[in-house]
């Protein structure tokens, strides 16, 4: 059965996927960080994504995550999977999803080939219609979608979102304008508070939040700054926090995913820093200018979460 035409609206964590220092999945890290995602607010779960490095996951590895995932969210918030790449591997790991109790998935670009118009609507339905389960189409890289493809994927009725990891502010102004009440729309930049402040005029009412990660309760002060139009905190987080971090991202490629890792060991939830290839891990010169950065900005915003996860913030 078909669950919901809509998608999850608000600030959505994107939980990384710990590792021990010999490449095995800490799963008692990773409930740490989804059980921190869920009490720092955020609005819904999507473990086994880009930052929980769902390239470099086998299957065993994938079902155990989503599997954690599920039981550790309880039904707080929707859960939404990763799946994409290989369309044969997006299908099983949709069908895992379904089985697992997920809320739904987000369908992530096809693996290496960029294909034509028609050509990505039938990876996007196709996986799409493998299980009832909500959809929700990544637009990024290998991906682009012309506003008539958009059109055919909106009238899937699993497809209830349109994420934008492109930039493209011209299409995405005629996506949301052209297509309000049929399909959702999130930010997928990286680093997507950089950005927020131009997406949400054009409706996009969610976006995935990196520094969520660690420090969550400043995207939340950002985002609600946003909505409630207040310019002054949301120039004041922008300069002191958002800009700092992004200009540090990127210094390096992967940091998008190794950063993250990063902020949380300065912050002290023990998650390691550990990435798979070919993600590297963050420079030492980085990833002394990230502590910095994350000193000032906790001295600014204090938050006593972090107090029930470790018994010192560095």
């Amino acid at each position: 059965m078909i669950m919901h035409k809509t998608s999850p609206k608000g600030i959505l964590g994107f939980p990384v996927t710990p590792m021990k220092e010999n490449g095995e999945i800490d799963t008692d890290a990773f409930v740490m960080n989804v059980e921190f995602l869920l009490e720092s607010g955020l609005d819904a779960i999507f473990p086994a994504c880009g930052a929980g490095e769902y390239t470099s996951l086998d299957t065993q590895e994938y079902e155990q995550l989503v599997k954690l995932c599920v039981e550790t969210v309880a039904g707080k918030v929707p859960v939404y999977t990763g799946v994409g790449g290989n369309i044969q591997e997006a299908k099983k790991r949709a069908e895992i999803s379904e089985e697992q109790g997920a809320d739904g998935y987000l369908i992530m670009p096809p693996y290496l080939i960029k294909g034509s118009q028609n050509g990505l609507y039938e990876y996007f339905a196709q996986i799409a219609k493998t299980t009832d389960l909500n959809a929700i189409v990544y637009q990024r890289n290998n991906a682009i979608l012309s506003a008539d493809t958009l059109a055919r994927l909106a009238q899937i009725e699993q497809v209830v979102g349109f994420k934008d990891g492109d930039g493209n502010m011209e299409k995405n102004s005629e996506f949301s304008h052209r297509f309000t009440g049929e399909i959702d729309f999130l930010n997928g930049i990286p680093m997507a508070e950089v950005t927020m402040a131009v997406y949400m005029p054009l409706g996009y009412e969610s976006y995935s939040s990196a520094i969520s990660n660690y420090i969550p309760h400043v995207s939340r002060k950002y985002f609600e700054a946003l909505k409630s139009g207040d310019k002054e905190t949301a120039k004041e987080i922008y300069e002191d926090v958002i800009l700092p971090l992004n200009r540090i991202r990127v210094k390096g490629e992967g940091y998008a995913v190794s950063l993250i890792k990063a902020g949380m060991e300065i912050v002290g939830l023990p998650v390691g820093q550990t990435v798979r290839a070919p993600i590297d891990a963050v420079s030492p010169e980085h990833f002394k200018e990230m502590e910095a950065v994350l000193k000032t900005v906790l001295e600014k915003y204090p938050n006593e979460i972090y107090e029930k996860y470790t018994a010192k913030i560095t």
